[in-house]
C-alpha cells in the first residue's frame, strides 16, 4: 500500500508551553484516520502544520510527489467578494476550473467564452460533474450559489469550506470538526459519504459515532506522545484501557522499589561517595518514574443542584413564526422534575428558537410559559462564548461563584473546582486570550455549573469540546439532581444523556419520542421503509391493468403489454432525443445565438444529457425482459 504521508520527529512550542515533541506517524493509500487529544494539547495546531498553514520548530514532513490534499479548518476563511458558487468551485482541480469559467461567463453573458466554453465542457464530460457539484451541495443545504460569503453566518460557511474540499476530490482529505454545524441527516449523510469513498484521511472530530464508523485507525497524543491503534473508535476505546492497566502496573511496581531505595539512602549516609554512585543515580530516575502517575484528569462533578420543586415550567398553546415559517402552533408541554429531554431537528426548524423562548430571549407570539418559582436556570448557549480576553481564567469564574457546594455542608473552591475542569493552578493564572477554543468552552462550562443551576439547558455543548470532558460531562449529567434541556447533533451524547426526545420535524411539527436517538433513527428508518413500500405497492397497483383472472401465470418473467409499449416509445425516442443533442450542440458553436439563446440551449443540454442516461438505462432494463 503506497504512502500518501510521513511525518517524522516532528515537534511545536510556544514559548515554554511544548505542545508536542518527536511525533512521528504515517498515513497510507486508503487509511481513515481520527486524532484524539485533549483541548490545548495541538490537534488543531498539528493540522494547520500538516495544511502548510502553520511552521514546526523541528521535525520532517514528507507527502507524496503530485498527492492532491484538501483540507477543512475549524474557522475556514475566504476572500471577501466571493460567491457561494465561486468558494466552492475554488480549486487547482482543471475540470472545476473549466466549470468555474464557464460559471462567470454565463453571468457575464460573454458569448465569445460561453462558445469555446461549452464545446470544452461537453468534450470534459463536465456537466455530469456539475451535477455531482449540485447534489453535494443539496446535501449540505446550500442553495443560494449567487450569495456573497461575507453575509453567511460561521455555520453557513464552515457547509460552503466543506463542499469546496468534497468537491475537489483531493487524494488526502484533512478535517477539523467536519460535524459541527451539520445538522443530524448532514452528519449522517457525509459519515455515508466518507464510507463509501477511496480517500485517504486524517481529521479531528469529538462525533464518536463518527469516529466509530467511518475511522479505521485511531491516533492519540497524550502527555505529549502518540499512540496508535489500528481499529475504529471501539477498538481504541478497549486497547487504551488495556494500555493503562500496564502503565498503571508498572508505576505500582516502581513505588515497590522506591520504598526499598529509600530505605537503603536512609540506612547508608555513609555510601554515598563513589561506590555507591550508581545506586543514588538510579534511586533519583526511579523516583521520577513513580511520581509519574496516571493523571486521568476526570473532572469529577459530585456536587449538589439546588433544590427544584414540583412544578418546573409548563407550555400553554405556545406560538411562534417568523413570516411563513412556523416554529411552534399551539403547543402544550409540562415539563416534569428530573426530566432530561434532547432535542433534534434539521437545522431551520426552530430549536434554539424554542430555547430562547424558555429562556426569555424572544417573545412567543401567542400562549404562555409558566415557570416555577423554584427553577434556577444553568444556560449553555452558542453565543455565550464572551470573554475578557484580557482576564485570567481563575476571575472569570470567581466573579460567579467563589466556591460551589457538594452538599452536607462541604463546599469546594473555586480553584478547586477548576483543577477539577482539568484547568492546573498554572493554567488558572494564564490569560483567557492564551487559551484554544476548546479551552474557552471548557472553561464557559465551569463557568455555568459553578453557579448551582437545578435546570441546565444545553444549547450544542458538545462543539469544540474534546472526549475526555465529554465522558465527564455525560457522566454528571445521568447523575445530576435537577431537569436537563439539550439540544445537539451529537447522537453518541445524546444516548448517553436523555430520557426522551422532542424532535423538530419543521413547519411546527414537533414529535414526542420516548427513547434514545438511537431508538429513534431505528423507528423512522422502520416508517420511512414501510411508507415507501407501501407507495411502491400503490403505483405498482396502479400501474398494473386488470387482467381476466382466468388467465394462467406466466412460468417465467416477461414484459407486459405496458412495459411492451414502454418499450417501443423508448426505442422511438432516444434516437430523436441524440439527434437533438447533436443538434443543440451545432447551434452552441455556431456563433450566432443570442445571450438569452446560448443559455437556454446550454440548459437544454443538461436536461438532455439526464434524460438519454435515465431512459437508456431503462431501455436496457426493458430489453432483457425481450
Amino acid at each position: 500500500m503506497a504512502s500518501c504521508l510521513q511525518v517524522e520527529g516532528l515537534t511545536k512550542s510556544f514559548g515554554d508551553l511544548v505542545l508536542f515533541e518527536n511525533l512521528s506517524f504515517g498515513i497510507d493509500e486508503g487509511e481513515r484516520i481520527g486524532l484524539i487529544a485533549p483541548n490545548g494539547t495541538g490537534k488543531t495546531t498539528l493540522l494547520n502544520i500538516l495544511s502548510g498553514k502553520e511552521g514546526y520548530d523541528d521535525g520532517r514532513i514528507v507527502f507524496r510527489k503530485d498527492l492532491q490534499v484538501g483540507y477543512l479548518p475549524q474557522d475556514p476563511y475566504f476572500p471577501s467578494g466571493l460567491t457561494v458558487l465561486e468558494v466552492c468551485l475554488l480549486s487547482d482541480n482543471p475540470v472545476l476550473k473549466l466549470i468555474s469559467d464557464y460559471e462567470k461567463a454565463v453571468l457575464k453573458n460573454d458569448m465569445a467564452s460561453l462558445e469555446l466554453l461549452i464545446s470544452r465542457m461537453d468534450a470534459e464530460r463536465a456537466w455530469d460533474y456539475d451535477n455531482k457539484i449540485k447534489q453535494i451541495l443539496s446535501q449540505l443545504k446550500i442553495s443560494d450559489f449567487n450569495q456573497l460569503v461575507d453575509q453567511l453566518s460561521g455555520g453557513q460557511l464552515k457547509r460552503v469550506a466543506l463542499a469546496n474540499v468534497l468537491i475537489t476530490e483531493p487524494e488526502l482529505l484533512i478535517l477539523d470538526e467536519p460535524t459541527n454545524h451539520l445538522d443530524l441527516e448532514m452528519t449522517e449523510w457525509l459519515e455515508g459519504y466518507l464510507q463509501r469513498s477511496r480517500l485517504s484521511l486524517l481529521m479531528v472530530t469529538h462525533d464518536r459515532y463518527f469516529l466509530d464508523r467511518v475511522c479505521n485507525e485511531i491516533l492519540e497524543i497524550d502527555h505529549k506522545q502518540l499512540y496508535s491503534y489500528k481499529g475504529n473508535y471501539s477498538y481504541y476505546l478497549e486497547k487504551r484501557q488495556e494500555r493503562l492497566e500496564a502503565r498503571n502496573a508498572e508505576i505500582e511496581r516502581a513505588n515497590n522499589l522506591l520504598r526499598k531505595e529509600l530505605d537503603w539512602m536512609r540506612r547508608q549516609p555513609q555510601a554515598r561517595g563513589t561506590k555507591a554512585k550508581y545506586r543514588i543515580d538510579a534511586f533519583y530516575d526511579l523516583e521520577e518514574k513513580a511520581r509519574r502517575r496516571r493523571e486521568q484528569q476526570n473532572v469529577r462533578l459530585n456536587v449538589k443542584a439546588s433544590y427544584i420543586g414540583s412544578k418546573i415550567f409548563e407550555l400553554a398553546g405556545l406560538t411562534k413564526s417568523f413570516g411563513n415559517l412556523k416554529i411552534v402552533e399551539n403547543f402544550d408541554y409540562v415539563f416534569a422534575r428530573y426530566e432530561k429531554m434532547g432535542i433534534v431537528g434539521n437545522n431551520g426548524t426552530g430549536k434554539s428558537t424554542f430555547i430562547k423562548m424558555l429562556m426569555g430571549e424572544i417573545l412567543p407570539d401567542g400562549g404562555t410559559i409558566d415557570i416555577g418559582e423554584t427553577v434556577r436556570f444553568g444556560y449553555y448557549s452558542q453565543s455565550g462564548l464572551q470573554f475578557d480576553e484580557n482576564m485570567r481564567v481563575i476571575d472569570a469564574v470567581t466573579r460567579i461563584a467563589e466556591d460551589i457546594s457538594l452538599g452536607e455542608g462541604n463546599r469546594m473552591s473555586a480553584s478547586q473546582f477548576l483543577q477539577h475542569f482539568l484547568f492546573t493552578p498554572e493554567t488558572q493564572y494564564n490569560y483567557i486570550s492564551k487559551l484554544s477554543g476548546g479551552e474557552k468552552r471548557r472553561l464557559y462550562l465551569c463557568t455555568v455549573l459553578i453557579g448551582n443551576p437545578n435546570f441546565l439547558i444545553l444549547d450544542e455543548p458538545t462543539n469544540d469540546l474534546d472526549i475526555v470532558t465529554l465522558n465527564v460531562l455525560e457522566e454528571y449529567l445521568r447523575t445530576f439532581k435537577g431537569c436537563v434541556i439539550v439540544v445537539s447533533h451529537d447522537r453518541y451524547f445524546m444516548d448517553k444523556v436523555v430520557d426522551h426526545l422532542l424532535v423538530f420535524e419543521g413547519n411546527a411539527k414537533i414529535k414526542d419520542f420516548p427513547g434514545s436517538y438511537s431508538d429513534y433513527r431505528e423507528w423512522k428508518e422502520l416508517r420511512d421503509a414501510a411508507a415507501k413500500q407501501e407507495l411502491s405497492a400503490k403505483k405498482k397497483e396502479d400501474g398494473i391493468k386488470t387482467e381476466k383472472s382466468n388467465r394462467p401465470a406466466a412460468k417465467s418473467k416477461r414484459m407486459t403489454f405496458k412495459e411492451k409499449c414502454e418499450f417501443e416509445e423508448l426505442d422511438k425516442k432516444i434516437p430523436e432525443w441524440e439527434q437533438e443533442k447533436k443538434e443543440v450542440e451545432q447551434q452552441l458553436s455556431s456563433g450566432q445565438l443570442s445571450s438569452r439563446e446560448l443559455m437556454e440551449k446550454a440548459e437544454r443540454i443538461k436536461e438532455l444529457i439526464d434524460l438519454l442516461d435515465e431512459k437508456t438505462m431503462r431501455w436496457l432494463e426493458l430489453s432483457e425482459l425481450m
